[in-house]
């Protein structure tokens, strides 16, 4: 079982890879705390700049460049030594100007999905050190992947991040018809994907596996499954330093299996959150007569033909703590969450009290973040 996970020129102390959780779920204060304690933190670019003073409620585009680049500041303050990054969809309107912004701010890897990042080798030219690593979830799309990545910019992926539909949270990237029907075997994808780049590139490439892994047993079955690390979200919402609301950790706590299931996203992808309050999410916006506010999506339902509600306010509203009329996305094991732990905590139960350390995070460090 592989201990180790290098990813590009980045190597965590530890194969846990924090996920990408919008609107502002893992900002700079969860990603800073997960690199301080040894692991890739990822600040979520979706809506980063909502609830922030760089947003006028007109240019997000504008307020999510300058939000990026505050919140990977302020995770190098808690952990100036730490591996620092974001997880940026594809499906953004400003995928690229964030990108750009980010690698600028000095983010070390970029994690891409909800469609293929065919383009980001050529955005992130000018940082050759930024690790990139595509989220898919069949070895055909990393096959897409590489042999477009290797034509048009002689670059394969640092890493690959392999995501299990059938229990990650958030947007998937998958058919809704093909989720859940036990068709999908999350290893058996990992497993083809390094085959693939040993056999067609000779390449060692490491593949990460996301969705569905809570505890210290689901980590190991992942490694002794061939993941060379794992990535983990849902886990970390029940934490000290996550950037949400405490009503949105609470709605973590209080959860029942029943109440996790999919929707479909007016981005055009299905996505699995807390669904007992959709049809108060829907009644928000046509209460309000409410118009798209942002263009924010390439494709969006609810902009061009009033189609399910807006997905980015519906977020925004959940992390400020209005769970009543906003949506809480979740992974399928949400509601294992019994307390609110820390970081450390979690560190401390996946990889054994002695590797984390006990000592109490840096106080000048946790004062700069403020």
């Amino acid at each position: 079982m592989n201990d180790t996970l290098s990813i590009g020129r980045h190597t965590p102390r530890f194969p846990l890879v924090q996920g990408g959780m919008g609107v502002r779920i893992s900002a700079g204060n969860l990603a800073g705390h997960v690199a301080r304690c040894g692991g890739v933190g990822l600040v979520a670019t979706a809506g980063i700049g909502c609830n922030t003073t760089h947003f006028d409620g007109r240019d997000l585009k504008e307020a999510d460049c300058r939000a990026v680049a505050e919140e990977i500041r302020k995770a190098y303050r808690i952990a100036p030594d730490g591996i620092v990054g974001i997880n940026c969809m594809t499906a953004l309107k400003d995928y690229d100007e964030v990108v750009v912004a980010a690698c600028e701010a000095g983010a070390k890897v970029i994690v891409s999905g909800a469609g293929l990042p065919l383009g980001l080798p050529g955005l992130t030219a000018a940082y050759p050190d930024v690790a990139l690593v595509p989220i898919v979830s069949s070895v055909k799309a990393a096959e897409l992947i590489a042999r477009k990545w290797h034509k048009r910019f002689d670059r394969l992926p640092d890493a690959v991040v392999v995501e299990d539909p059938d229990t990650a949270g958030g947007h998937l990237g998958e058919r809704l018809e093909n989720i859940g029907t036990g068709a999908y075997d999350h290893y058996a994808t990992v497993r083809g994907v390094q085959d693939y780049f040993r056999e067609a590139w000779d390449r060692v490439v490491p593949v990460i596996a996301a969705g569905g892994v809570w505890s210290r047993e689901d980590f190991e079955h992942a490694l002794e499954q061939g993941a060379d690390g794992v990535q983990m979200a849902s886990r970390f919402v029940c934490t000290e330093e996550c950037d949400a609301d405490d009503a949105f950790k609470r709605a973590y706590l209080a959860c029942r299996p029943e109440d996790i299931g999919l929707l479909m996203s007016p981005a055009g992808l299905p996505g699995r959150a807390l669904v007992s309050n959709l049809d108060r999410i829907r009644e928000y916006d046509r209460s309000r007569d409410h118009r798209c506010p942002l263009s924010c999506l390439k494709k969006c339902t609810y902009r061009d033909s009033r189609d399910r509600f807006c997905i980015v306010e519906a977020l925004d509203r959940s992390q400020r703590g209005d769970v009543e009329t906003g949506l809480v996305f979740c992974g399928s094991n949400a509601w294992k969450a019994d307390r609110i732990t820390t970081v450390r905590e979690i560190f401390a139960e996946l990889f054994g009290p002695a590797a984390v350390g006990t000592e109490p995070a840096d106080e000048g460090a946790l004062a700069g973040a403020a």
